[in-house]
């Protein structure tokens, strides 16, 4: 028991403050509403409401989305290769010069095609 006393301790210490935190919102919070304290805050844009129906996306959104997924799975592989750099030795360094040079075809190809373009 003696083992799992700091993680105990850790644990009370995070719910204290979760509820601490709560209560605090709730007694130094706003106590008149108004609309204009109740609308979504849209980075001081005037929220517009979506279409019902499920309104329709631009594909500029998804092609968006799909780069951001594969360049950042890409870069998921760089952590075990720093983590491991010494023991590779000059192989490990040849693969992921290969490696980051595909990554940089990858990113030219798309830059030349104008998929990080924003309209």
């Amino acid at each position: 028991m003696n083992a799992y006393a700091p993680i105990l301790v850790l644990g009370a210490i995070a719910a204290a403050f979760a509820v601490g935190s709560v209560v605090m919102a709730s007694l130094t919070g706003p106590k008149r509403y108004n609309r204009a304290k109740l609308e979504a805050y849209e980075c001081g844009i005037e929220p517009t409401p979506q279409p019902t129906g499920g309104g329709r996306f631009p594909i500029k959104y998804y092609l968006t989305a799909m780069l951001f997924i594969v360049f950042d799975i890409e870069i998921v592989f760089l952590y075990p290769w720093a983590v491991s750099f010494d023991a590779l030795g000059i192989f490990g360094l040849v693969e992921m010069l290969l490696f980051i040079a595909t990554v940089f075809v990858a990113y030219a190809y798309v830059w030349r095609r104008g998929g990080l373009e924003w309209d």
